[in-house]
């Protein structure tokens, strides 16, 4: 029993069916319909996004029996022998083996001669970027002054190869990589029409691996349904082409979350065990990210085929949109690097570690330490210490401030003074004298009543001399910048810095180290 493969089942065989390339398929249709078509075509794109299959509409179109169309119709016997790639005035030629000039001039010696069966005698020639310069040299000379029943249609990968007198007779097409939503969709229309049962998420990753090659995902796709005993599954899918499952990517993005470094390399070790392409580890976890941040931009967002809605809410408030957008520069920076890496698997392994070791401008690691396997997260932010109580000056008086309903210029007042004392309905502060300026009649009279408030009853504010104690402000300050110090030592000290300088000659700018509040 013949089997056909369903990239030539299902091959267009009209502008109609063509996938995508609209800007080729509208000048292609213009040009017929108004009788204005050139006699060379040059069409450019990488393998697989249509070259030679729109060649060959178009010498459908310039030969159908029922006249020059942009719609032939597909049954007289021009078409239907150029289907079948035995049409006498369609010479299809690869010039890949056959470069010699010897070659060129004889397909060209009979260019002279009126077609046989066809309106026009069409030659199509397949990368013909590997002809050689001699070649070339033959060729130019019947572009340059061609026969009126002679139409050229060559195709290329590679058109920085080709001679610019060549170039400049042509009239030029670049076929683009299709969009895998756009190859996803094609694939579960060809699904249905076949009978075949499959889900969207193996069409995607279908779509993925095809890289903008409609002709490639089609035979993943005859691999695939091969592969899964008659079925297209995301579980057959992603074994058969090596990926890492998604909630093996959700897993590792989790514990970078959590900064928990033991247990994350020991769930990128346990992804050794799939044999997995780590680039494509790394691209499924940059193609996360960018959900996660959409999720957090777009109100509503609702993801798709591949992540839960529930998945992606929940990661982006595990997560701060900083974060993501840094851990996503670093996966595709990491999947860059990766060939230069001793070996893909260390190269992913620092890529993780890089996520740990840096974080968005004004955090920095030693203030959020990446935790062993079994600490408790807390969701707190840490404090700054509370500093030694200063004499006469109680560090109860940083926390009433906080109780206070204090703001502005009031508040600064609170903050930089010192509390003395109280007797009866008198409250006396210390106040710096570096900071007369913020004691006015209205922030004095506020801090008043804000205290009686709080005492429940009358207050009348005293002030004096600072002395040697320290305020709430200058405690602050005091402790910012021991944190500060303690964070650049701690970054200093970091392995990964340390690795990174040894390695790439980094510098750090101290200016840029931050503790994380």
């Amino acid at each position: 029993m013949s089997y056909t493969a369903l990239a030539r089942k299902w091959r267009p065989r009209s502008f109609a069916e063509l996938i995508g390339q609209e800007h080729v398929r509208r000048a292609l249709v213009n040009a017929l319909e108004s009788g204005r078509v050139h006699h060379a075509f040059l069409f450019t794109g990488t393998r697989g996004v249509g070259k030679t299959t729109i060649a060959r509409i178009l010498a459908k179109c310039l030969n159908c029996e029922q006249g020059v169309t942009a719609t032939p119709d597909g049954t007289c016997a021009a078409c239907r022998e150029i289907d079948a790639g035995r049409f006498p005035d369609l010479l299809e030629v690869d010039a890949a083996s056959r470069t010699k000039v010897d070659d060129t001039r004889e397909l060209l010696d009979n260019v002279q001669y009126a077609p046989s069966r066809g309106r026009y005698k069409v030659y199509l020639i397949d990368e013909v970027h590997m002809l050689s310069a001699h070649s070339f040299n033959a060729l130019l000379k019947t572009l340059e002054e061609p026969p009126p029943h002679v139409k050229f249609l060559l195709a290329t990968t590679d058109p920085q190869k080709l001679p610019v007198t060549v170039l400049s007779r042509c009239l030029q097409f670049s076929l683009k990589r299709l969009p895998a939503a756009d190859i996803a969709a094609h694939l579960a229309h060809i699904l249905e029409q076949e009978g075949v049962a499959g889900d969207a998420a193996a069409l995607r990753l279908i779509a993925q691996a095809a890289d903008g090659s409609m002709r490639d995902a089609l035979s993943l796709l005859d691999q695939l349904i091969a592969f899964g005993d008659g079925k297209a599954t995301e579980p057959e899918a992603r074994a058969m082409l090596g990926t890492v499952a998604r909630d093996a990517v959700v897993r590792l993005l989790e514990l970078l979350a959590a900064r928990d470094s033991r247990t994350l390399l020991s769930a990128a070790d346990a992804l050794e065990e799939f044999a997995p392409d780590y680039a494509q580890v790394l691209d499924e976890l940059a193609a996360l990210l960018v959900r996660i941040g959409l999720q957090q931009a777009v109100s509503g967002y609702a993801g798709d085929e591949r992540y839960a809605p529930e998945v992606l809410q929940r990661l982006g408030r595990e997560l701060s949109a900083e974060d993501v957008q840094l851990y996503y520069q670093i996966a595709i920076a990491g999947r860059r690097d990766l060939p230069l890496a001793p070996e893909p698997r260390s190269g992913f392994q620092m890529t993780l570690l890089r996520m740990l070791a840096f974080r968005p401008l004004g955090e920095v690691t030693a203030a959020r330490p990446t935790r062993e396997a079994g600490t408790p997260v807390s969701s707190e932010p840490p404090r700054a210490p509370a500093p030694a109580e200063p004499g006469a000056a109680s560090p109860a008086w940083s926390e009433l401030i906080g109780r206070l309903e204090l703001t502005g210029a009031a508040r600064q007042l609170a903050q930089h003074c010192v509390w003395v004392g109280r007797s009866g309905a008198v409250v006396r502060l210390g106040l710096d004298p570096h900071h007369q300026l913020v004691r006015t009649a209205a922030t004095e009279e506020r801090l008043a009543q804000a205290l009686a408030k709080h005492f429940g009853a009358p207050v009348r504010l005293e002030f004096q001399p600072l002395g040697a104690a320290d305020t709430p402000a200058q405690a602050q300050r005091r402790a910012s910048e021991q944190e500060l110090a303690g964070a650049r030592r701690a970054f200093e000290a970091d392995p990964g810095v340390q690795g990174l300088r040894e390695r790439f000659g980094a510098t750090v700018l101290p200016d840029s180290v931050r503790p994380l509040k």
